[in-house]
C-alpha cells in the first residue's frame, strides 16, 4: 500500500496499542523514527515520553502531543485514503504531524525545537507533569484534534471527586444506608450542574456492598468553564455533601485556561490555515487536557492538530490522509512564524 512517508509514521503508531499506561511499545517505535524526519536527537525520559530536539537557541518552542489512547477502538484499517484505529484522532494523528513538521520547519537563530510525546494525558497527565519543571519555554503548541482548518485557544476544567459513605450496618427499613446517600448527593450535584452555563458532570465509577457493614462510593467528573472560581466550586461540593451526610474527596483539580485570540500562537495558525485557502476556526474546546496543566508556564500557546475531535473515542475512530497532510502543511507554516519577529 502506497503512503506518503509522513502518514506512514501516523500508521505504524496506530498499529501499536498504547492504553494509557502500556505506551513503551509505541513509544520507542516513535522514538526511534524521529531522527529519520529530521530530529538531532530522541530518547525516552524517565516518565517515558519521547523526547526529541533541534537547534540550540535560547527560546524553546515546544510541541507537545501524547501517545496514550483510551482502551478499546475500531480495528486498525490503513487504506490509502484513510487511516483507522484507537489513536489516529486523539491525539496520534496531532501527535505524528508535529513530530514531521517540526522536524524540517527552519530555525531562526536563537531558537530550539523540542517535541515531546507525552505518556498518561488520558488519566492523569503524568507526561506533561514531568516535563513541567524541565522547561521554560517561549511558546507552546499542543497537538489535540482541532481540524486542520481549526486552532483552540480554551480548553474547561475539571473536578475529579468521590463521595463515600459507609456504616456500621443497619436494616434498610429504618436507614436507606451509604450506598443511598452517595446516589442521592451524585444526583443532587448532576441536578445543579444543569442549570450552570458550562458546567457537567458525570458519573465515572460507582460502587458499593452491604455485607453487615455498608459501604457506596461513586467517582464524578465535574467540567468547569472558564471563570470558574476554585473556592466557590470547592463549596459547591462541601455543601453538598454535608447535606446527604457523605465525605468529599477532590482527586484533581485542573483550571480552565485560555488565551486570547492575539496570542502569537493562535494568530500564527489562523495566518498559516488561510495560506492553505481554508477558512480558519477559533475554538473553545469542552474537554480538558494537557493545554490546562500546562498553563502555569504563562508562554503563548494553542492546541492544533488535524483529525474531526467528533471521533475521539469512539468506535470508528477514524482520519483521512489528505486531512493528516493538510495539518501537516499548516504546522510547516505555523511554526516558523511563531518563531520569527511579531507581525
Amino acid at each position: 500500500m502506497s503512503l506518503p512517508e509522513s502518514a506512514r509514521l501516523l500508521a505504524d503508531l496506530v498499529a501499536i496499542p498504547s492504553p494509557t499506561g502500556h505506551e513503551e511499545a509505541a513509544a520507542r517505535m516513535l522514538a526511534d523514527s524521529l531522527p529519520r524526519f529530521g530530529w538531532d536527537a530522541s530518547h525516552l525520559d524517565g516518565a517515558g515520553n519521547v523526547v526529541a530536539s533541534r537547534g540550540s537557541g535560547g527560546s524553546e518552542l515546544i510541541l507537545m502531543g501524547h501517545i496514550d489512547t483510551v482502551m478499546g477502538g475500531p480495528k486498525i484499517m490503513i487504506r490509502e485514503d484513510r487511516i483507522q484505529g484507537r489513536g489516529s484522532v486523539d491525539a496520534k494523528g496531532p501527535c505524528c504531524a508535529m513530530a514531521v513538521a517540526g522536524g524540517t520547519v527552519p530555525i531562526p537563530p536563537g531558537w530550539r525545537i523540542t517535541f515531546v510525546g507525552a505518556v498518561g494525558e488520558e488519566i492523569d497527565s503524568r507526561g506533561s507533569r514531568f516535563r513541567m519543571p524541565l522547561h521554560s519555554p517561549a511558546a507552546c503548541v499542543i497537538g489535540e484534534p482541532t481540524g486542520s482548518d481549526g486552532v483552540a485557544l480554551s480548553y474547561r476544567g475539571r473536578v475529579f471527586f468521590t463521595f463515600e459513605s459507609e456504616d456500621e450496618g443497619a436494616h434498610r427499613s429504618g436507614s436507606p444506608g451509604p450506598m443511598t446517600d452517595a446516589v442521592l448527593a451524585t444526583a443532587s450535584l448532576v441536578d445543579i450542574s444543569k442549570n450552570m452555563t458550562g458546567y457537567t458532570a458525570s458519573v465515572v465509577e460507582m460502587e458499593g456492598r452491604e455485607a453487615g457493614t455498608r459501604y457506596g462510593r461513586i467517582a464524578v467528573d465535574l467540567r468547569l468553564p472558564i471563570g470558574a472560581a476554585r473556592d466557590e466550586v470547592e463549596t459547591m461540593l462541601q455543601e453538598t455533601a454535608a447535606a446527604f451526610g457523605v465525605t468529599l474527596n477532590v482527586i484533581e483539580h485542573v483550571p480552565p485556561y485560555a488565551v486570547p485570540k492575539t496570542d502569537r500562537v493562535i494568530r500564527s495558525f489562523r495566518t498559516a490555515i488561510r495560506e492553505v485557502g481554508q477558512k480558519p476556526r477559533v475554538l473553545a474546546k469542552q474537554g480538558t487536557c494537557d493545554f490546562n496543566v500546562l498553563s502555569p508556564w504563562g508562554c503563548p500557546m494553542g492546541a492544533y492538530g488535524p483529525g474531526d475531535s467528533r471521533y475521539d473515542h469512539t468506535p470508528d475512530e477514524q482520519i483521512p490522509v489528505s486531512e493528516f497532510l493538510r495539518g501537516v502543511d499548516v504546522l510547516k507554516l505555523a511554526l516558523p512564524k511563531i518563531m520569527g519577529e511579531q507581525f
